[in-house]
């Protein structure tokens, strides 16, 4: 069974009318999309609550999944900007062991071809 994914225009539409509505421009393209993924999501977060201290950034690090759809779009974008594993790893905060894992699993199922 197909897990049915939050209704991301709506909770952050609420929390922009609510909290900061003076950054509601600002997310504006984002929350315009018909689709918002993953990474949309952690970019709404920096927009509107900003970079928190040191501990809850690598709490929260810790706590994020990635679908398979936001993987592919971590993985293009390597390839697009010609970052290396470290690179890719530092620019999403993500281990690069987890970058490397990724890599082998999809190697095959999106349309970039990765560079070794």
């Amino acid at each position: 069974m197909e897990r049915k994914q939050p209704n991301y225009k709506l909770i952050y539409s609420d929390i922009i009318s609510i909290k900061c509505p003076g950054k509601k421009e600002e997310c504006r393209p984002i929350l315009n999309k018909e689709v918002i993924s993953i990474l949309d999501v952690i970019r709404l977060n920096l927009i509107i609550f900003g970079i928190r201290d040191k501990e809850t950034q690598i709490f929260n690090q810790k706590h994020r999944s990635y679908d398979e759809k936001t993987i592919i779009e971590i993985l293009d974008y390597q390839v697009k900007n010609n970052l290396n594993n470290t690179q890719l790893a530092n620019h999403f905060k993500l281990s690069r062991n987890t970058v490397t894992k990724w890599r082998k699993h999809f190697k095959n199922r999106h349309l970039h071809s990765i560079q070794g």
